[in-house]
């Protein structure tokens, strides 16, 4: 069995160190204090007894253990990253562990009345009898992608510590900046050597994912023309109502609130202006790519009719496609799929393949060539003070890895 306190314990540890990324910041990564925290995590997969371990200038650590056959099988690869998301506090993270949890509400700040409970958050009656870890209502738990590294760390730590266990060569990456879409920016697939790997990413007990958004950004620029109101008949144009013309064309029903499962969408995350200057940021989601190419270009056309309507350069549109589907590129090697399905049922995991409804890592580098399904992390309520990880979860995603290994070194 599997020490559950070594993966409980890291994870604690962890989830104290501030690591969170900046969307704004132009450098890679995007903070030094990702670096910092590779460092240590460098320090400590040498302290195990990894191989190779190398934390390069990009802020990637990577480590290799070694096969313990005496024939060639596939190399594999687990990866998890290092940053937590800017949406929310990930700086000073203080860890509630609740003991034997029995479904009642969890006040995690009185003061700004921040609680967990069943009623809002239904998953929590999953984990009845259960100890689970939460925030303390101050912060993000951070689990999102710290209980991947420390299921991943504790994978090694096992193997090396139970050498009956064969296995063949692992490759093992913590990448930085995942969450502002930078983690693979820098990723050297055939430096990294791995045939295929999984991503420790995912979020309830269970998860397996190869299929994700087609994601792209949009910035939209609404120019005016501001004069007095006293005298604007017929002159001014006001890029705020003009923006909100904009919004208005995009079909409401594709909005992140109004949709579930493939169903893709038009999301606005940020909006800015006045009279003169209004500019719009969306995000668009698609599974399907023709759905995908679709959106785009109806975003598109009613940029167009709007220049149309108040005359050229009144809207100007920058779009870039971010990542793509993995599917298409893990259907070809679907066994890496069903070893992992195995995996856990050989565990006393429910597998629950689903399609991702965001992206990871594993999306980006199945298109660089390495083809990375998604494995659970255990988490839920990502992003947020609401998010809490049982530590079953963590311990089952430890024994999850250690089976891949042992199947694949059978192949």
């Amino acid at each position: 069995m599997i020490d559950m306190e070594n993966v409980l314990d890291r994870f604690l540890r962890y989830a104290r160190i501030y690591t969170t990324s900046d969307p704004e910041s132009e450098t890679f990564p995007s903070t030094n204090r990702q670096l910092a925290f590779a460092d240590s995590l460098a320090n400590e997969l040498l302290t195990i007894g990894l191989k190779d371990v190398v934390h390069d200038q990009f802020g990637y650590v990577t480590a290799t253990l070694p096969s313990n056959l005496d024939h060639q099988v596939p190399t594999i690869g687990f990866i998890s990253h290092m940053d937590t998301s800017p949406d929310y506090s990930g700086e000073n993270v203080e860890p509630q562990l609740v003991m034997n949890y029995q479904g009642q509400e969890l006040v995690l700040d009185a003061e700004s009345n921040i609680i967990l409970g069943p009623a809002d958050f239904p998953d929590l009656l999953k984990y009845i009898g259960q100890d689970i870890i939460t925030t303390n209502g101050k912060t993000l738990l951070g689990a999102d992608d710290k209980a991947g590294i420390a299921e991943i760390i504790t994978a090694m730590d096992y193997l090396i510590r139970h050498p009956e266990v064969k296995h063949g060569k692992i490759r093992i990456c913590f990448t930085p900046d995942e969450e502002v879409g930078r983690g693979t920016k820098h990723f050297d697939v055939d430096k990294f050597g791995a045939d295929f790997a999984y991503t420790l990413d995912g979020s309830e007990i269970g998860e397996l994912e190869y299929e994700n958004f087609n994601a792209a950004s949009a910035k939209i620029s609404v120019k005016g023309r501001s004069v007095h109101p006293g005298s604007a008949k017929n002159m001014m144009i006001n890029s705020i109502l003009v923006a909100t013309q904009i919004i208005q064309s995009l079909p409401p029903d594709q909005r992140p609130e109004h949709t579930e499962g493939y169903e893709g969408f038009f999301h606005l995350t940020s909006f800015e202006g006045d009279i003169s200057l209004t500019k719009l940021e969306y995000i668009i989601r698609d599974h399907d790519l023709v759905k995908f190419e679709a959106k785009k270009n109806l975003l598109k056309e009613i940029c167009v009719l709007v220049n149309l309507k108040y005359g050229q350069g009144t809207v100007s549109l920058e779009m870039k496609d971010q990542y793509y589907n993995m599917k298409q590129k893990v259907e070809p090697v679907k066994y890496i799929v069903d070893l992992a399905e195995k995996a856990m049922l050989d565990v006393d995991v429910v597998p629950k393949i689903r399609a991702i409804r965001g992206g990871t890592d594993g999306a980006q580098l199945s298109w660089k060539g390495l083809p990375c399904p998604n494995i659970f992390a255990g988490g839920h309520n990502f992003h947020g003070p609401y998010e809490f990880v049982p530590v079953n979860s963590l311990q089952k995603a430890v024994e999850v890895i250690v089976r891949i290994a042992e199947l694949a070194g059978k192949l």
